[in-house]
Parts: C-alpha cells; sequence; structure tokens
C-alpha cells in the first residue's frame, strides 16, 4: 500500500485484522473494539499466524491486533513480515516479549485480559500514530510538488544545483585500536550500530565511530547508501542480493562478506525491484 493510498483509507474507514487462535477471545475484542471505534472496520479474523500473514497481505489493512502465541507463525514472525504500511498492536497474555514487539514498531502491546479503560488508551495512541501517517503524507506530497515546481521553472535546475545544502559525506574518521583513519565512504560495505559505537565495515576491517546512523543518513548520500534497520544503512556498491526465510523475513547479503543483514519492514519496500 502506498502512502496516498493509506492515508485515503485511513481518511475514510480505518480497517482491522485480528488474530487469535482462541475464538472467544477475537470475538471479545472484536465487541470491545466496536463499543470504544465504532467506525473500525474489522475485515478479517484469523485463527493462526500463516492465515494472519497472507490475509494481511491480501487485505492491506490499517491494523492489526496479534496474539503472540499462535501456531503456524507466532504475532512477532507475522510483524516482521508485514511489507505494507499496515500497523501493529499485540494483544497477548505474555509480558515477557514487549521488548521484542516494540523492535517490530508495534504502536502498542496491550495484555489479557484486555480491559476497557487500556483498550481505549490503545485506541487513542492509534488514532494519533494514524493521524501522523497521513499528515506525513500530505508534507510528503508538497514537497515533490515544490520540488517540480522548481525544476519546471526557469533556472530550476541551476538553483538546485547551487543550493546550499552540503555535499555527501566522502571521508569518515574511524578508529581501529589506537589509531584514527581517513576511510573513503565507498570502501565501506555497511554501517552498523553497536551499543555506543557505530561499526565501520569496509572489506578488510571493521573500525568504530560514535556517530549515530540516523545522523550517519542525514551525511551520507542517499541514492547509494539506504537504511534498512533502525541500526544498519548498506552500501548499494557492495550489495550482492537478497533473500527471503521461511517465515518470509528479508536479508540484504554483501558482497564479499559472510553474515547477512535483516531489512526491517519499514524498508522492505526498497528492495521490491531487486
Amino acid at each position: 500500500m502506498t502512502a496516498m493510498t493509506a492515508a485515503t483509507a485511513t481518511a475514510t474507514a480505518p480497517t482491522a485484522l485480528i488474530a487469535d487462535d482462541e475464538p472467544h477471545l477475537a470475538r471479545a475484542l472484536a465487541a470491545q473494539l466496536e463499543a470504544v471505534w465504532p467506525e473500525l472496520r474489522i475485515v478479517h479474523v484469523a485463527r493462526n499466524g500463516q492465515e494472519a500473514a497472507e490475509r494481511i497481505a491480501e487485505l492491506q489493512p490499517d491494523l492489526a491486533f496479534l496474539d503472540i502465541q499462535m501456531p503456524g507463525l507466532t504475532g512477532l514472525e507475522v510483524a516482521e513480515g508485514i511489507e505494507g504500511a499496515t500497523r501493529v498492536v499485540f494483544v497477548t497474555a505474555y509480558d515477557q516479549y514487549a521488548v521484542q514487539a516494540f523492535e517490530q514498531e508495534a504502536i502498542d502491546y496491550v495484555l489479557k485480559p484486555v480491559e476497557a479503560d487500556r483498550l481505549g488508551r490503545t485506541v487513542e495512541r492509534i488514532r494519533r500514530a494514524l493521524a501522523k501517517a497521513v499528515d506525513t503524507a500530505s508534507d510528503a506530497d508538497a514537497r515533490l510538488l515544490a520540488a517540480l515546481q522548481r525544476l519546471q521553472s526557469p533556472g530550476g535546475a541551476a538553483g538546485a544545483a547551487g543550493s546550499s545544502r552540503a555535499a555527501p559525506m566522502r571521508w569518515v574518521r574511524a578508529t581501529q585500536g589506537d589509531v584514527t583513519h581517513q576511510v573513503p565512504v565507498d570502501q565501506v560495505m555497511f554501517f552498523r550500530a553497536d551499543d555506543k559505537y557505530t561499526c565501520v565495515q569496509t572489506a578488510t576491517t571493521e573500525y568504530l565511530i560514535r556517530t549515530p546512523i540516523h545522523e550517519l543518513a542525514a551525511q551520507l548520500d542517499g541514492d547509494r547508501f539506504w537504511q534498512v534497520h533502525r541500526s544498519t544503512i548498506v552500501n548499494l556498491d557492495h550489495v550482492a542480493g537478497t533473500r527471503r526465510d521461511e517465515l518470509s523475513r528479508l536479508f540484504v547479503r554483501i558482497r564479499g562478506h559472510a553474515s547477512e543483514l535483516p531489512v526491517s519492514r519499514a524498508y522492505v519496500h526498497l528492495f521490491k525491484a531487486m
């Protein structure tokens, strides 16, 4: 689902899928949602993780309320495989998966039995998240229109070339042991956050820097360096291909490097043409 399609759907009637292997709990959640959010439309109720993954891919609902412990695929695995704009709320009896849930960019993590007041707060959080998504899509459309107008205006291309935007980073000062090196970014295969540092991986050496991933993303050439996870940026010149595992999770293969890098569901769409 594109940003415009998601925005349009949200502006009319938001849609949701519920996945729970206990039918009576799924029905109870649907009834509670109807009470606190009458305009929400439940498009499907899935009884296992595999069915949930298939219906989410087919129906592209705005929301998925996922149990975690389900046959076939867990709710966490379903969330990790989502490629569209569907946002996730986990509804579970287990509290030990909260950290993993928010790593999947979940809107909320609700414990069973679901209380009406708690679900009401969840709905308010969802409304804010969906409204923000609409605003972001509108802002993106406005920026695109402005860029097209600049290019179409006399001297537009020259104006863009002469803008004050800083040139992309060409070198990175990184340490290896006690020595600081000047590493050409062309040689960097990927950047990956690791605790307090960011690892700078070349074909032969791993260096360390203190610059956070989000700051690096703003300084690198966006046509060549893609962020594929909140902790990882890859150099497309060194990407050998991608692979999906049996749970439909996507991984990037780096040429000359043994390890594969996981792609967060927020960035899977970048690789659709590969």
